[in-house]
C-alpha cells in the first residue's frame, strides 16, 4: 500500500487526542443548575452508568480515523470483478487443425474447448470471433448472443496457409473500429490503384499515441493456433499493434512442438512457433499457454475464464473509506437519539 498524498497521513497523529479529550469530559466534575423537561430524560440521567453511553463516542472516533487515513488518499492492490467487457477469441482453422494428435481432432477439440469456454464466461461479457487461416474473417461480430457464437464456432471450414498476424490486426479493427485499421492496405503496403465505395468510407488510419502494454482494461484477445506463419502481416508486427493499443493476448498454442506429426508434405509447418507466440504474449502483457491435448486445451480455457473474472489491480481506496466513515457517523448518531434522545 501507498499513498497519494503522504502528506496528510500525518494528520492521524492527533488521533490520540480525541480518547484523551473524551475521557477529560467523562472525569469532568462541575455543578451546573439541570433543568429537565421530562420525567423520561430524569429516569436516564438517574439510571447507572452502561456500556451503552460509550458507544456512539467509539463509533464517532472511528469514524473520524478513517477519514483522516483516507484523506492520505491510500492505494492498493485488491481483487476486482473483471474489468473488460469485450473478448475477441481468434481461432487457427488452417488445414493442418484436422490432424488427430489431439483427439478427436486439433480442431473440434479446439471447438468444445471454446464452446465450454463461452458457457462459464460472465454473461454481461461481450465475445467475437475471428478466424484464420491464409487469411482472417470476422465469423461473428462481439455479441452477448451465446448461441450465435456456438452456430459460428461450429461452422468452421478449413483452408489453407496460416497468417497469424493478419488475425491478430482483424481483431484489433473489432476493437477500435475508428481506428481505421486496413489489413489489405497492410499487405499490399498501402498501394491499391482504386478504392470501392466501402473503403471510401472507412476512416482513415488514426494516429494513436502508444500507451503501456496490457493497461487496456475493457478488452482482452485470445489467440489460438497450431502452427507458424506462413503468409500475412509479421506476427511480431501485429503484436506491436496490440501492445501500443494495450491490449493483451492470451496466447493458446495447440498440437506438435517437436513436428513429429504430418499431414502430407505439411510437417514443416505443422511445427508450432512457439518463440513467435511466447513473445507476442510478453509483448502485450499477455500469457502464453501450450495444449497438448484435448483435456490441457479444456484447461486452459478454463484457467483464462477464471483468471479474467477477478483481476488484482492497484486501487484508491479513498472513496471506500469515506463512506465507511459517514456510514459509522450515522449510525453514531442513529444510536445516540435512540438510547439517549439526543445526539451529542
Amino acid at each position: 500500500m501507498f499513498f497519494l498524498w503522504p502528506q496528510y497521513v500525518w494528520l492521524m497523529l492527533a488521533l490520540p487526542l480525541l480518547p484523551a479529550l473524551y475521557v477529560w469530559l467523562l472525569h469532568r466534575r462541575g455543578k451546573p443548575a439541570v433543568r429537565y423537561s421530562s420525567l423520561g430524560v430524569v429516569r436516564v440521567a438517574a439510571a447507572p452508568r452502561h456500556w451503552r453511553r460509550h458507544v456512539p463516542p467509539t463509533l464517532l472516533l472511528l469514524s473520524c480515523s478513517l477519514l483522516l487515513f483516507a484523506a492520505g488518499r491510500p492505494v492498493a492492490r485488491v481483487p476486482l470483478p473483471w474489468a473488460r467487457s469485450t473478448i475477441i477469441l481468434a481461432m487457427d482453422v488452417s488445414l493442418s487443425m484436422r490432424v488427430g494428435d489431439v483427439k478427436p481432432t486439433r480442431l473440434e477439440a479446439a471447438q468444445e474447448a471454446a464452446k465450454s469456454f463461452l458457457r462459464d464466461l460472465p454473461k454481461q461479457i461481450e465475445v467475437g470471433l475471428v478466424t484464420f487461416a491464409g487469411s482472417s474473417q470476422v465469423a461473428q461480430r462481439a455479441t452477448l448472443d451465446r448461441a450465435s457464437l456456438t452456430a459460428a464456432i461450429d461452422a468452421f471450414q478449413m483452408q489453407w496457409g496460416t497468417a497469424v498476424g493478419d488475425a491478430i490486426v482483424q481483431s484489433l479493427a473489432e476493437l477500435f473500429p475508428d481506428h481505421g485499421i486496413d489489413i489489405g492496405d497492410m499487405t499490399s503496403g498501402g498501394q491499391r490503384r482504386g478504392r470501392s465505395l466501402d473503403d471510401r468510407a472507412k476512416p482513415p488510419p488514426k494516429q494513436i499515441t502508444p500507451v503501456a502494454p496490457g493497461s487496456y482494461n475493457s478488452a482482452a484477445i485470445i489467440l489460438l493456433s497450431d502452427g507458424r506463419r506462413t503468409t500475412g502481416i509479421d506476427t511480431l508486427e501485429a503484436a506491436k499493434m496490440a501492445a501500443d493499443r494495450g491490449v493483451r493476448i492470451y496466447v493458446v498454442g495447440l498440437g506438435t512442438v517437436d513436428g513429429a506429426a504430418s499431414l502430407g508434405e505439411m510437417s514443416i509447418y505443422m511445427q508450432l512457433d512457439e518463440p513467435t507466440l511466447r513473445e507476442v504474449a510478453r509483448m502485450t502483457g499477455g500469457e502464453y499457454h501450450h495444449a497438448g491435448t484435448a483435456e490441457m486445451l479444456r484447461s486452459v480455457y478454463e484457467n483464462l475464464g477464471s483468471r479474467m473474472q477477478v483481476l488484482t489491480r492497484e486501487t484508491e481506496l479513498t472513496g471506500l473509506l469515506s463512506l465507511m466513515s459517514a456510514t459509522l457517523a450515522l449510525v453514531a448518531a442513529g444510536l445516540s437519539v435512540l438510547w439517549f434522545g439526543r445526539v451529542a
